[in-house]
């Protein structure tokens, strides 16, 4: 029987736009690491390894951040996937606890980023020697390439696929907006708590089209944290009703498949997220049916879409009448989002995983306030990084 792994601890900070807060990397990872320590009543002497994810920082930033909880010379594992950086860190500290190699793990990501949009991946602006060049080539053969942030280019045109291949509209892509904003309005720890209707939202600023600046996740600081632990810790600490199991997960990168249709749709990774979906069905043993909450990658409105079909919400092309048809929030069959998603909470890269896990035990536990979602026992997260990553996880309250 395979050892199974449980998150008993979670925290995170507010998320901020960048330079709102007089504060370093090591202050916001201190801050949800400490609230996760505190969430599961475990001192950090019990911490036995940590794995710390973040994309903006040198290299052992990972021990300047957790030194701040203590100097107690357990190994730290640097972690950088792009966006899904926060859930590789979870995952890394799954895989250790389900392993054996340790009892009692921290998963830690933060980001401290600059105002203003991503660049295209190499952090210098050269897209000759970026990680995504390969991503981004699909995406100028077929669509050219224009002056926008590049980010917003290539979920742009999955978008525009998605809209002439299957009819999805505008308003369509709105309504995921409204729906993720109507959602933060209950999250004090959002960066954006403003409601917009549809209308508002399409008349915003369009920043490649049809993607408008309130359907774009914005660049954030903060943190997030989780503590990972063996059903043996659970059972010697008495922390069976904080203990959520992860109780399957999966990772997947690009394939052939990614790049050979020459459709932004691929190339932005809706197979990787189908296939991720799948292995971690297959190792959880439950299915998209016995999912009540989900925290997905909604970095753009398109790329919610493209989830909805890639977990099978869905057939492929419906995703747009799905969630005009209030499927995927309160009173309909999921809740996407309940956070706010990164659209309206916010989205520091190294971070962004783990505020998707901290959300999803908060909620599975009935302590998610006015945004709890009513019976929710198992949750759904899906995080992903161009370049690429995919991470599927479910979580079911023990």
């Amino acid at each position: 029987m395979t050892a199974k792994a449980y998150v008993v601890g979670v925290g995170m900070t507010k998320f901020e736009k960048p330079e709102t807060r007089d504060w370093q990397y090591w202050d916001m990872a201190k801050e949800a690491g400490t609230a996760a320590l505190a969430d599961a009543g475990v001192p950090y002497a019990r911490v036995e390894q940590a794995a710390v994810g973040y994309c903006f920082q040198a290299s052992t930033a990972g021990q300047r951040a957790v030194y701040e909880l203590g100097l107690s010379g357990i190994p730290v594992y640097n972690l950088n996937n792009n966006c899904a950086t926060g859930s590789t860190a979870l995952m890394t500290a799954r895989q250790f606890v389900e392993g054996g190699v340790a009892d009692c793990v921290l998963a830690l990501g933060f980001e401290k980023m600059s105002r203003g949009s991503l660049g295209g991946g190499s952090g210098a602006g050269d897209f000759k020697t970026s990680p995504v060049a390969r991503h981004y080539g699909i995406m100028a053969a077929a669509h050219g390439f224009e002056t926008s942030p590049p980010t917003a280019q290539i979920f742009g045109n999955a978008a525009r696929e998605h809209m002439e291949r299957y009819g999805t509209t505008e308003a369509q892509l709105a309504a995921v907006g409204a729906k993720n904003h109507r959602h933060s309005a209950n999250n004090p720890n959002a960066q954006f708590q403003d409601v917009h209707t549809v209308e508002e939202i399409l008349a915003a600023k369009t920043v490649h089209r049809p993607l408008t600046k309130l359907q774009c996740s914005p660049t954030s600081d903060g943190a997030a944290a989780a503590l990972v632990v063996s059903e043996r810790f659970v059972t010697e600490h008495g922390l069976q009703d904080r203990a959520v199991e992860i109780a399957g997960q999966a990772m997947t990168t690009d394939t052939e498949e990614s790049f050979a249709s020459g459709s932004c749709i691929d190339a932005v990774g809706r197979p990787m997220s189908r296939a991720a979906a799948r292995l971690a069905y297959e190792r959880s043993g439950l299915g998209i049916e016995d999912v009540d909450v989900v925290e997905l990658h909604d970095c753009f409105s398109v790329n919610e879409l493209l989830t909805y079909e890639a977990l099978g919400m869905c057939e492929e092309g419906a995703s747009g009448k799905l969630v005009e048809s209030g499927a995927t929030t309160y009173g309909g069959r999921w809740v996407v989002n309940p956070s706010g998603g990164l659209i309206s909470k916010g989205h520091p890269l190294g971070a962004t995983g783990l505020a998707q896990a901290a959300e999803l035990v908060w909620q599975l536990r009935g302590e998610a306030g006015a945004r709890q979602v009513a019976g929710a026992r198992v949750g759904l997260a899906h995080n992903i990084g161009l370049g690429g990553a995919a991470v599927v996880t479910l979580l079911r309250k023990a």
